[in-house]
């Protein structure tokens, strides 16, 4: 029997909205679109599993279907839960299991960060990893840091924020940790510049990778631990990852099935905890940076209705010249642009923005995605920046 919950699917009122503003099918014809995998293949797939369609592994889980679907079907859940619970895959695959697991992986890669590097730059372990891993050549892994931002928080940072009574506790996640602990650096200055004194807890990656490939059990076990973590308290909940966040505050519940009610209503964002301060008039003394800057919206921040606070702080620094691009999809969608099956597509999704890029001329491109910054600088000859550290230089 059809359980009522499960026929959310049924609210599609077939208008294809969703199929125009998918950049996987605008890419390839070996994606029938959202409309086709989604609410019209559910109706079979419910009655027959076994006729589920391989295509469905070319979604990106860019969630761009939900946000144009004026039904408010979850197109890009019906997809996933799909690709997963019915295309069922028993065989072990090292790519996408080393590419999933960001915690295992970055605490090697942080300990032999030296040697991880250089490995990481050779022309022949791109070969290798080409042949026997199918992993694009002409991708670029992010550095390692010599430490993780959870050391260097507890031995640099933890002891200056007692001064502080308001606190917020930081979500940093995987880039932070293992790949940008500048990043973090910056953070911490922002909240102590509006008066919040920063917290962490232990924390484990928010499961955005475990998801894309498969791993629902792994992702849903560090979903509860996180749960745990962070469930006491009334603080707010603060990440500088668009896909961090919205993990924790909708793919736990929605996707993963899980309680996330003691943290839900508790996780912002950080440009969104940024602009309500602003709006209160707890705003810095910033200098003027007399640059010009091309910002680029993520999917799931797009999704979470928070790019506006966004451009609402960039707006709010003095001194910067600011192109919004109409760009979309950037292509890279975590790990889905570092698979061979999937790189021309994401190099064919990208293109546009990369040639606004260029057009805009901007002395650096903005975001507040970590994979999307990486897809931005292996495309182009332009540095990437979070938000948050515009902040961060405008307050030096």
């Amino acid at each position: 029997m059809i359980k009522i919950e499960n026929i959310s699917f049924d609210h599609c009122i077939k208008c294809t909205v969703c199929t125009m503003y998918c950049p996987v099918s605008q890419a390839t014809h070996l994606f029938p679109g959202p409309k086709a995998s989604g609410p019209d293949a559910e109706r079979i797939r419910k009655k027959s599993p076994e006729l589920v369609d391989s295509s469905l592994k070319y979604c990106t889980n860019c969630k761009r279907c939900e946000i144009a679907c004026p039904s408010d079907v979850n197109i890009s859940e019906l997809i996933q839960k799909a690709k997963w619970n019915y295309l069922k895959i028993h065989w072990f695959r090292p790519r996408d299991f080393f590419m999933s697991r960001t915690d295992i992986v970055g605490t090697m890669a942080v300990f032999f960060s030296r040697l991880t590097n250089f490995i990481l730059s050779l022309k022949i372990t791109k070969a290798l990893m080409r042949i026997f891993l199918k992993i694009p050549f002409n991708v670029e892994f992010p550095a390692y840091e010599k430490t993780t931002f959870e050391k260097i928080f507890k031995k640099e940072i933890k002891s200056s924020q007692k001064e502080f009574e308001k606190k917020i506790l930081y979500f940093h996640g995987c880039f932070v940790n293992y790949n940008n602990n500048k990043q973090g650096r910056e953070f911490v200055k922002v909240m102590n510049s509006l008066g919040y004194g920063v917290e962490i807890k232990k924390e484990k990656c928010c499961g955005v990778p475990l998801i894309a490939n498969g791993y629902i059990e792994k992702a849903k076990k560090n979903a509860r631990y996180n749960i745990a973590s962070f469930k006491d308290g009334d603080s707010k909940i603060v990440s500088t990852s668009s896909s961090c966040a919205f993990a924790l505050k909708h793919e736990y519940s929605n996707f993963l099935e899980l309680n996330n009610s003691s943290i839900a209503d508790r996780v912002e964002f950080v440009t969104k905890f940024i602009y309500r301060e602003f709006l209160t008039g707890n705003k810095p003394k910033m200098n003027s940076l007399g640059i010009r800057v091309a910002y680029h919206s993520p999917c799931h921040l797009e999704r979470m209705g928070g790019v506006m606070y966004t451009l609402g702080i960039l707006k709010e620094i003095p001194g910067i010249d600011l192109v919004v691009l109409n760009s979309e999809c950037c292509g890279i969608a975590g790990t889905y642009g570092f698979k061979n099956e999937n790189y021309n597509i994401s190099q064919s999704i990208g293109k546009n923005l990369f040639n606004l890029i260029e057009k805009a001329e901007p002395e650096f491109v903005v975001t507040d995605c970590e994979t999307c910054k990486l897809q931005i600088e292996m495309n182009t000859r332009y540095k990437v920046y979070h938000p948050v550290s515009l902040i961060a230089m405008a307050l030096d």
